[in-house]
């Protein structure tokens, strides 16, 4: 049985599914498989979701053997036609989350945020970072900080301040996640627990 992730950047491709399976299978009395596709941006995935959804739950082949289609955004950086009475981060990911959810026609499929990037599950645990990036790291709740300077604007600033080199997010950040213990991460990421509390539930089933 498995999980298909649709994310949107190299950094989801490359490490989330590792990540999101070294919580799970602990909790699971038989391993999943993740199978993360990614595309170009969130524009595309909010335009194809539904096509690429239904291609493979419909799939007579292989569709049997999805636990759920999980699609994963960034909440930095998409724009939703939001009503004026919907102003904070918490009912803007809920709504955001129903009207994405709500473009599937399928009820197999389940969206989330990383809020507000998913950089903020990396900083839940300074000490996977060097230690002169590690001292810097804001003391807040990691999905605190914002869209005025989003989690990976600000590893940015910190490795160039104190390191003299970039952030490379497609090679930083797979090594970051690597080291990441996940229960670090769910325990100070409410949106994070909320995403592996609904996956362990379905696997469960």
């Amino acid at each position: 049985m498995k999980f298909v992730l649709f994310v949107e950047g190299h950094t989801e491709s490359n490490a989330i599914g590792l990540f999101i399976k070294r919580w799970l299978d602990p909790q699971l009395e038989s391993p999943v498989s993740i199978m993360t596709i990614r595309f170009n941006g969130y524009g595309e995935l909010i335009k194809d979701v539904n096509k690429r959804t239904l291609m493979i739950l419909n799939n007579p082949k292989s569709g049997d053997d999805v636990i759920a289609v999980i699609s994963l955004l960034d909440f930095y950086g998409p724009s939703f036609p939001y009503p004026n009475n919907i102003n904070t981060t918490h009912e803007r990911c809920l709504w955001a989350k129903q009207y994405i959810e709500s473009i599937v026609t399928h009820g197999k499929f389940k969206h989330f945020f990383a809020v507000h990037e998913i950089e903020a599950w990396l900083l839940s645990s300074p000490e996977i970072f060097p230690s002169e990036i590690r001292r810097n790291i804001p003391k807040q709740s990691p999905e605190t900080i914002n869209s005025d300077k989003p989690p990976k604007a600000l590893l940015r600033e910190l490795y160039r301040k104190h390191t003299g080199h970039n952030y490379k997010e497609t090679v930083d950040g797979p090594n970051l996640f690597a080291r990441l213990n996940p229960i670090t991460a769910y325990n100070k990421c409410p949106n994070l627990k909320a995403m592996l509390d609904e996956m362990l539930k379905l696997a469960q089933k």
